[in-house]
């Protein structure tokens, strides 16, 4: 089964050309393997990153992991990318600096020019468009809107911050209206959003920066380090706990609304209809992940 968008829990960038780092992004198994061809990959190693695609992608699928790809700006390399790529069937591949409506036009059409050469399934593959520029972020609704292929989109960090001109901290308070307004325009827009990469090393501080993003909203988080992958997925699946109480929440405004009542109090809270439906929410959410193999649920 296909993960929609919002059960990509975990995307993981991997340098384009370094099979020991792609074994084990393959092992750590994230929702979504991305291989680098753009930063992570120096320019002697290009080619040798786009040879490495097919492969790459024929282990990630076989282990239930979404194959994808980042290629490097269309006006660089990223047409010699889309060729060599495209044939290999990544089911995302990813645009960095994406910017405006027409670069997203200009990569749909070359797509589809790939697809019907190489006789795949017309519109298969989806575009992920990064903002990681305060144009890319501005502009959003343009490039969201610019193809039917967008279906999510993710938040940078490192560009994003050198462009604002703001200070990195493990904290990432610097990129926190950034963070914010990407959330809420990407569900205005009725796309995914994909929050930015945890570009630390410390695993307590990704958990950390993970969990404020989920009370924020977000519902998938990327990374560039294999060891994060184990806690963005805890972060981001419902546990037994959280399954528990939002069976009771939706039980009890079930029965209150059946006995005429306006609303029930549960642990001390009020439940009106934005509550209920979070349960909901949670609870189908939590479903879903069971029906895609993610955790088990009684």
């Amino acid at each position: 089964m296909m993960r929609t968008p919002d059960l990509r829990r975990s995307l993981l960038f991997v340098a384009g050309a370094d099979p020991d780092a792609q074994a084990q992004a393959l092992q750590s198994r994230p929702d979504v393997l991305i291989q680098d061809l753009e930063d992570s990959t120096p320019q002697q190693f290009k080619e040798i990153a786009r040879q490495r695609a097919a492969a790459l992608f024929v282990d990630a699928r076989a282990r239930g992991i979404i194959a994808a790809v980042r290629i490097n700006p269309l006006g660089d390399l990223g047409m010699a990318d889309l060729a060599a790529v495209v044939p290999a069937r990544p089911a995302l591949i990813f645009l960095p600096k994406s910017e405006s409506g027409v670069q997203i036009m200009l990569m749909a059409k070359e797509i589809e020019r790939l697809e019907m050469v190489h006789g795949l399934l017309s519109g298969e593959i989806e575009i992920v468009p990064n903002a990681e520029t305060a144009a890319g972020v501005v502009n959003l609704k343009e490039i969201v809107q610019a193809s039917a292929r967008v279906k999510s989109c993710l938040l940078g960090t490192e560009d994003l911050a050198a462009v604002l001109l703001a200070e990195r901290s493990p904290e990432a308070d610097e990129l926190a209206y950034a963070r914010s307004r990407f959330l809420l325009e990407c569900r205005a827009l009725g796309v995914e959003p994909i929050d930015a990469p945890y570009t630390y090393s410390d695993i307590e501080g990704c958990e950390r920066e993970a969990r404020r993003s989920r009370r924020l909203g977000y519902r998938s988080k990327s990374a560039v380090g294999s060891a994060h992958i184990a806690a963005i997925h805890q972060i981001f699946t419902p546990n037994s706990e959280e399954v528990a109480s939002a069976r009771k929440i939706v039980n009890a405004f079930e029965a209150a609304r059946a006995e005429g009542t306006d609303r029930p109090l549960v642990d001390g809270l009020w439940i009106e209809p934005p509550a209920y439906l979070n349960a909901q929410r949670l609870l189908e959410r939590a479903r879903q992940l069971e029906v895609v193999g993610h955790l088990s649920i009684s």
